[in-house]
């Protein structure tokens, strides 16, 4: 199977996280490259069986920088795709010290949805999706401890 995978990391979480992934495809004999969306054309996105899309959350949606790679690029009608979000982890309110509802965590997490709307437009299927938390209030990180195994879980589910 070959492999696409576009990030758009701004600390670099998302490059390790997209990293780790092509590595494990890579083990299993599949072809996987990955590139920051600065260094591609979304006019001239590669063939390829799968395509996948990282990005980190900027108030609630995915960077500036992804959405409009993917609002231009030329996919192939029916393209397979599977998307990865970066959200800083939920934390108590200083205030409070009170946890967000799941309300408030989902107002904040418009990643994932809003990434899946701009592919199915195009005609894209999504096969899977994940969230990955980096840790602490700010989105610098570093990832939250466990990462490696979402990621390995989520790679069986593409495999």
């Amino acid at each position: 199977m070959k492999v696409e995978i576009f990030h758009a990391s701004k600390f670099g979480n998302g490059e390790k996280v997209v990293a780790y992934l092509q590595g494990l495809l890579v083990a299993k004999g599949h072809q996987a490259n990955f590139r920051h969306v600065r260094d591609a054309k979304p006019k001239d996105v590669p063939s390829a069986d799968l395509y996948v899309f990282c990005a980190p959350t900027r108030l609630g949606k995915p960077i500036s920088k992804m959405r409009r790679f993917l609002k231009k690029a030329a996919l192939p009608n029916g393209a397979k795709y599977a998307l990865i979000a970066t959200h800083g982890e939920p934390v108590p309110n200083k205030k409070t010290g009170e946890m967000p509802s799941q309300e408030e965590i989902e107002k904040y997490q418009q990643n994932l949805p809003t990434m899946d709307a701009l592919l199915k437009e195009k005609g894209a299927v999504k096969v899977a999706e994940l969230k990955v938390y980096v840790r602490g209030d700010t989105m610098k990180g570093p990832l939250k401890e466990g990462w490696e195994k979402v990621v390995e879980e989520f790679a069986a589910k593409l495999l």
